[in-house]
Formats: C-alpha cells, structure tokens, sequence
C-alpha cells in the first residue's frame, strides 16, 4: 500500500460502487484514465455484490471487480487486505452509500473521495442520496443545484470540499429532471475532482 503518497508510476485507484448504482460515475473515472485525462488507473472496482449493475459494467470495461459484502463483521479487514495488495493510493466512491469503516477512513484520509449530489453542505447527511436529495432540493426552493465532490470522512458528507459544479433549477423541475442535469455535471466534475487531487497529493517530488 502506498502510505503516504505517490511510490509507483501511476496513481492507483479503488472504486467503490453501491449495489443500485448504474456505474456512471466509474465509468467516468475509468474513460479518464484510459485516455490520460488522469494520471491514474483504476487498480479494482469493489461491489456490494456480484451481478450488480456496476459489477457488470465494470466487467464491460475490462476493470479488475471484486464483490465483498460491506455487512459483514470482517468487511474493513477485507477491504485494507486488498487495498494492500492492489496497492491502492486512493479510494473513490461512486454510488457507494455507507459509511466506510473507521479504520479505513483513517489509514486513507485525505484520499478517499465521494460525489453528492448537491451543493454541500446543503442537503446532505444520512438518507440524503438520489431522489431524496433532488425532492429536498425542489422542496427547499432553491435557485440552483449542483454537484460537490469531498473528502469522506467519519460522518456523512461533512468532509473537505474538492470541487463543486452547479447548474439552475429550472421553475418546471422534477427530481428526475433535475437528477438528469446534476448527472451530467457529475460525469464532468469528479473526473476534474480527481485530477486537482492528484496534482496535489501525488505529484512527483
């Protein structure tokens, strides 16, 4: 495992996806890499489960996927195991819902990042994800949305902001269409998000 930065010639990533999660958001990250938007690679896609939209997706990619079952009682054990020996320098959460172990969360601070949905650190916190965030959005009135890729930390959405993109709410809005819009800008900005951390944290000396 890479402790404290950059050892090897490309940065590694882990993606972590979540059981309902369509992928996008990985498949984003790993176009990126493969045509040198990033300088990174995607060293494993960790599933909830196996045959699970983003697990298949990820096969279709060609990307390294491993399903560990984030109930069990041995679930941080597995994931620094393999962190370990897929030498992982940074985590990335795509629609992975839970909050991670402690113990992860403290061997990776400050390199694990995640997308929401919004403009942080409004409507965010636990049960704040897709629909549900859209609906508070609308129901709040707000003029505009977006989307903010943090720094995970203990709790639910309170870490650093890495980046935030924003688009209008328009007077007609539904959650599923104003879901459509943030989605676009999520496919752009974590991507970016990643980029400003690698120049920062992983930069060669």
């Amino acid at each position: 495992m890479s402790k404290g930065g950059y050892n090897h010639a490309v940065v590694r990533l882990a993606i972590l996806v979540g059981p309902n999660s369509r992928g996008s958001n990985m498949e984003s990250i790993a176009l990126a890499c493969s045509r040198g938007a990033l300088h990174a690679e995607v060293a494993v896609v960790v599933a909830p489960r196996e045959g699970c939209p983003a697990a298949q997706r990820a096969g279709e990619l060609g990307l390294d996927t491993i399903a560990l079952d984030p109930t069990h009682t041995g679930y941080a054990d597995a994931l620094l195991n393999l962190f370990e020996e897929e030498r992982v320098d940074a985590v990335c959460l795509a629609g992975f819902l839970r909050l991670l172990p402690i113990r992860v969360v403290r061997v990776y601070a400050g390199r694990i990042v995640n997308i929401h949905p919004a403009l942080l650190p409004r409507h965010g916190g636990k049960g704040m994800f897709g629909r549900h965030v859209h609906e508070a959005v609308l129901a709040a009135g707000d003029q505009e949305s977006g989307c903010t890729v943090h720094f995970v930390t203990e709790a639910y959405d309170e870490g650093a902001i890495l980046l935030q993109c924003t688009c209008p709410v328009e007077p007609d809005d539904t959650p599923e269409s104003l879901a459509e819009r943030v989605h676009k800008l999520e496919r752009k900005a974590y991507p970016e998000a990643l980029r400003k951390l690698l120049d920062h944290r992983f930069a060669k000396v």
